[in-house]
């Protein structure tokens, strides 16, 4: 417990799935958390659960002027910003690829991958004059190995895990660690999107790819996440760590 006290962590998209089990594992740990979420209506309730540990940001992590607004208000409430969680992100339901449509590609694009570049364009140069921070990139085991079906979604992620390692050898002089954490499919509002139903049918397809046979959940994630954001990992930058049951074995 306390493995990050006194640090203060903006997540995004942590109004429900991954990022409200990474703010309440981080609140636990002892860190003061912006939970911001483009519903902001679920940013409140997420931070009601968590007490005065919390404070509820609404933000469309894909605009740069609402990822302006949230650092502001990020630092008006915290004073410094010393962890920065890149959760929010969208995916597409399984089809071959020339079938997607223009705009639901842009805002993919917009969500799992601009969105990486506005938080560091507004939050990178107060790390650095803070003598460093952490930032930890959600991307996934579709960016490692895969799916058909989920092309741009799995560019997306790829995309994040490489602006992961490039991220961290930039930074690395400044001491801003940055890491990503590639979940396999888990109990969140978007395993229906990435199996395109959800049926007893569909659910063991899915699990005869994880050899150990079951899907991931926000706590799973949350735990490597404390980790990776922690000084236990004060060594560790430029890592896309996989929390996926040996599914990229």
């Amino acid at each position: 417990m306390n493995r990050l006290f006194e640090k203060t962590a903006i997540i995004t998209g942590a109004g429900s799935g991954f990022g409200a089990g990474i703010a309440e594992a981080f609140v636990r740990e002892g860190a003061r958390v912006i939970v911001a979420d483009i519903d902001e209506v679920a940013a409140q309730r997420q931070a009601a659960t968590l007490g005065a540990g919390a404070h509820a940001i609404g933000c469309d992590v894909s605009s740069d002027a609402s990822v302006a607004a949230m650092v502001a208000a990020a630092r008006a409430w915290a004073g410094r910003i010393d962890v920065l969680v890149n959760n929010a992100g969208i995916g597409h339901r399984p089809q071959p690829l020339d079938t997607l449509a223009e705009a639901e590609f842009d805002r993919i694009g917009a969500v799992n991958m601009k969105s990486v570049y506005l938080t560091a364009r507004h939050l990178v140069a107060h790390m650095r004059t803070e003598g460093g921070g952490t930032i930890l990139n959600i991307a996934s085991t579709g960016g490692r190995s895969p799916r058909a079906g989920l092309a741009w979604y799995n560019a997306s992620k790829g995309w994040m895990i490489a602006a992961t390692r490039a991220m961290a050898i930039e930074l690395a002089p400044d001491q801003i660690r940055v890491n990503a954490i590639n979940p396999v499919a888990g109990e969140t509002p978007l395993l229906k999107t990435f199996m395109g139903e959800d049926t007893p049918e569909t659910r063991a397809r899915f699990l005869t790819s994880i050899p150990l046979g079951r899907f991931s959940t926000p706590a799973d994630i949350a735990a490597a996440a404390v980790y990776l954001c922690s000084d236990e990992a004060s060594l560790v930058t430029g890592v896309a760590l996989e929390v996926d049951g040996g599914r990229c074995i």
